[in-house]
């Protein structure tokens, strides 16, 4: 069901040569480039009527609006099974209180007496929020979302998921309710790359946005990159992964269920074990068939995604081998389940999200740990960070300096102007005092 890549005995090669030995799901982002293309361009020039032709293409229904109707909100929300709204709720207050706390304040640094450098931290103006449809519904995106860009200041906030047939092309209902849940009352019926040329380019019913984030699929990472430059994004989102680091104390029954529970996702969805103990792969191997027959979407997504070439059990000598592979591999979620598992975590450094040792597996940080589960994929948290207030944010540094703390500097500017050979770099600095800037021919 789930392949093995033997690494003992020899070396670990450095840099991208182990990379290269480590499994990884085919997403080739520039392949779908030209396929979204049309779509984006169409969104430009028709806006709403491109929109509804792309959802009956794609969703199968027909709109009548794209906008959703204030009272099918408040609706979704009244008629919001009790259970999943106090899980919300609560999903909502950890995440809250973790990105309250990351929201910074302005910081003014004195460099000389009469000269300052002041960083201040402004939201970004608009923003629209990508929550996906398709195999499933994701309400936590939602939350994933919105509270990061709320606790961050953002004014205004857009929210566009898939057009559902079975809800009469309205997004499935659990979202528009977690959409009400949380304030957000301009939402959209829009799906893959038209919902992010929507918000891009602006259509009659939405004006556009200064910034696009939220996980989705190819066609969504493709149109982020077709209007990179134009919008600011959070990431590329690729296929879902986990990357689990275990040595002989892990339970096989625990770290099956994980591995299961990421493949549920998609059948691209990738599943790593890397351990020191032939013993516990064995254990876990055994141990994934009689949980795989027990679950659901077993055919269409997690019996794919395990036999995939994106998934598999890597064999190391030892955990700081280990440690050397999974940094290498850059996992969305890194999973620790070893002896001392907090000290092998601190030794990570590339990870979109860490969960250490048994009790905190991939799916409590999917819901209600706190952290946000908007992360880096395809080996991208070896550079990048997951979603965060600090996402919406752009730090500006304002620059105040008087006459005197000019004039004391002056002649440092202008020698590296003229290094350079900017002369009229120095001359701005010079023309302040009446001094005559030297030039070079």
């Amino acid at each position: 069901m789930i392949s093995r890549i033997d690494l003992r005995g020899d070396a670990l090669p450095e840099g991208l040569a182990l990379r290269d030995l480590l499994p990884r799901a085919d997403f080739d982002v520039s392949a779908a480039l030209e396929k979204v293309r049309p779509i984006c361009e169409a969104v430009r020039h028709r806006g709403d009527a491109a929109l509804i032709d792309f959802a009956e293409r794609f969703d199968g229904v027909r709109l009548e609006s794209v906008r959703v109707p204030a009272q099918a909100l408040k609706e979704a929300l009244e008629g919001l099974d009790p259970a999943v709204r106090a899980a919300l709720e609560e999903s909502v207050r950890r995440a809250r209180l973790v990105h309250r706390a990351q929201r910074r304040a302005a910081h003014t640094t004195q460099v000389v007496p009469g000269g300052s450098v002041t960083e201040k931290w402004v939201p970004v103006e608009r923003v629209g929020l990508y929550a996906p449809g398709g195999r499933s519904v994701y309400p936590s995106s939602v939350v994933m979302n919105v509270v990061p860009a709320q606790e961050a200041g953002v004014e205004s906030i857009a929210l566009a998921s898939p057009a559902q047939a079975a809800s009469g092309g309205l997004p499935h209902p659990t979202i528009l309710a977690a959409c009400a849940l949380l304030g957000v009352d301009e939402v959209y019926a829009a799906g893959g790359a038209s919902a992010v040329a929507m918000f891009a380019h602006g259509t009659e019913s939405c004006p556009p946005v200064t910034m696009v984030t939220g996980p989705g699929n190819i066609w969504v990472a493709a149109a982020k990159r077709y209007f990179t430059g134009k919008i600011g994004i959070d990431a590329e989102a690729g296929p879902t992964e986990i990357a689990i680091l275990a040595d002989a104390t892990a339970d096989p029954v625990h770290v099956a269920a994980d591995l299961i529970s990421q493949a549920e996702h998609d059948p691209l969805a990738a599943a790593v074990l890397v351990t020191d103990s032939a013993e516990l792969a064995d254990a876990v191997e055994a141990e994934l068939r009689p949980q795989v027959e027990a679950t659901k979407h077993v055919e269409d997504r997690i019996r794919p995604a395990l036999s995939g070439k994106q998934s598999a059990v890597v064999l190391v000598d030892g955990i700081d081998e280990g440690l050397r592979v999974v940094d290498a591999y850059g996992a969305e979620h890194l999973e620790i389940q070893t002896a001392d598992a907090a000290a092998v975590a601190d030794r990570v450094r590339n990870a979109g999200a860490i969960f250490i040792g048994p009790w905190a597996p991939v799916s409590l940080g999917d819901y209600a740990a706190g952290s946000n589960h908007v992360l880096p994929t395809g080996g991208c948290a070896c550079h990048s960070s997951g979603l965060s207030v600090q996402s919406f944010l752009r730090g500006i540094h304002i620059v105040d300096y008087s006459r005197e703390a000019l004039a004391e500097v002056a002649h440092h500017v202008v020698t590296l102007a003229q290094a350079e050979d900017l002369p009229a770099h120095g001359a701005a600095v010079t023309a302040r005092f009446g001094w005559k800037a030297p030039t070079t021919k």
